[in-house]
């Protein structure tokens, strides 16, 4: 079972860090000990190019390593590439601060301001010193601007905040 969920999580940062050519390329890895990003191209049918740059960005985060051997007739040097699953949960950690961390700086940004808004859903909120700038007028469409209340979603950011707050103290 935790093989399935491994596989998921693997997915899912996969897809978070690159496309669907770098869940392919993480399903190349998990199917091998060690493999060169020459072979993953040509099993994968994905340019030698683009699979580098999804391993260099996998290997930015620690969810790949590698190990580099000359090539006796060229001299070139050969990459051989494996998958870290056992650093997948420092990988989603690091992603739970920052999102966390912007969670917080937006909750802070909305309780600290008073926001104006025209009601037209293409329009943006508008705080109350630059709406004070704008003779309460919508920069985009013209209309008044009125005060808006964002008690609901100062709560549902205090609440996440509060969720991952909690995740990340455990």
């Amino acid at each position: 079972m935790e093989t399935m969920v491994e596989d998921e999580t693997l997915q899912k940062v996969a897809e978070i860090v690159g496309s669907e050519a770098a869940v392919q390329v993480i399903e190349v890895l998990k199917g091998v000990n060690e493999i060169t990003d020459d072979e993953i191209a040509n099993k994968t049918e994905i340019r030698l190019n683009s699979v580098r740059k999804i391993l260099y960005k996998l290997y930015d985060h620690s969810l790949v390593a590698l190990r580099r051997s000359r090539d006796q007739h060229t001299g070139w040097f050969i990459f051989h590439w494996r998958l870290q699953p056992d650093q997948l949960e420092g990988f989603i950690l690091n992603q739970k601060k920052r999102v966390y961390e912007k969670l917080e700086t937006r909750l802070g940004f909305e309780k600290d301001h008073v926001f104006y808004f025209c009601g037209v859903p293409e329009c943006r909120k508008i705080p109350f010193e630059e709406a004070m700038e704008l003779i309460f007028r919508c920069p985009t469409c013209n209309k008044l601007l009125m005060h808006f209340d964002n008690s609901a979603f100062i709560e549902i950011l205090r609440l996440k905040v509060d969720e991952l707050r909690k995740e990340l103290s455990e």
